[in-house]
């Protein structure tokens, strides 16, 4: 996509400490077998699928905290290789997350200030809504992005304005508030979230740091149990799943 590399490029003269990472590359890693795990039953009247909670790193946690088995995404929202992977996983994650035995953490490895305008707002809502949004513009990413594409001299406009301003004016430019406001968040909601520039940098700088002092060169990027992953896809990863006892 020449066009959006050149907005992002653009775009990210804003003065945050943004991590750009390319898309669709991996490490190897280990995986250690083990024997098939049994259900671990949500509390009563609840689902593990509907709990889900930020994390100290600030990722967005599905599932059993407890979970045996703790698969965590680096992700970002505007690379097309995450989206593949959402399309292909979405449901039959939920499966393995349902069982109780799989927690799913998505931790933003943010490459421009779309993205990071993407953050803001799917977290904008209540945690046990941040998958399903995520979800939803991974879906429609052939969509979104070229309807983003088409406004560049809007963006690159955005992109100068103030700090305490610039995600309102990108989520405007972009076209993502309106997005937004189809899946449940008002224009009010949204304006306060793009305003909360402290939790964007808290966002970014948490990019930075964990994208360093783990060498992930590429989104997505997935561990399990703290180990990496060889692959991109949903294949790779419901492999090491299995073989780690999720059935």
């Amino acid at each position: 996509m020449p066009r959006f590399r050149r907005i992002a490029s653009v775009l990210c003269v804003a003065p945050l400490a943004l991590a750009l990472a390319a898309c669709g590359s991996s490490e190897e890693g280990g995986i250690t077998a083990s024997e098939p795990l049994d259900p671990i039953a949500a509390p009563a009247g609840t689902s593990w699928v509907e709990t889900a909670a930020e994390t100290p790193e600030q990722g967005m946690r599905q599932g059993n905290p407890d979970a045996p088995l703790k698969l965590v995404e680096y992700a970002s929202h505007t690379c097309h290789v995450c989206a593949d992977f959402s399309k292909d996983a979405y449901a039959e994650l939920d499966e393995y997350i349902a069982k109780g035995i799989v927690s799913y953490e998505i931790r933003n490895l943010v490459r421009d200030p779309i993205d990071l305008s993407y953050t803001l707002l799917a977290r904008c809502g209540p945690p046990a809504a941040f998958h399903a949004l995520a979800h939803q513009g991974w879906e429609d990413f052939d969509g979104l992005m070229q309807s983003i594409q088409a406004r560049g001299a809007a963006l690159d406009a955005a992109a100068q304005q103030p700090p305490e301003t610039r995600f309102q004016a990108l989520g405007e430019a972009s076209g993502l508030i309106d997005f937004f406001a189809a899946r449940g968040v008002s224009r009010d909601q949204a304006m306060t979230c793009l305003a909360d520039t402290a939790k964007a940098q808290r966002i970014a700088e948490a990019s930075q740091k964990q994208g360093d002092e783990l060498a992930i060169t590429g989104t997505p990027t997935f561990f399990l149990n703290g180990e990496r992953i060889e692959g991109t896809n949903w294949i790779s990863v419901e492999a090491a799943l299995q073989k780690a006892g999720a059935r």
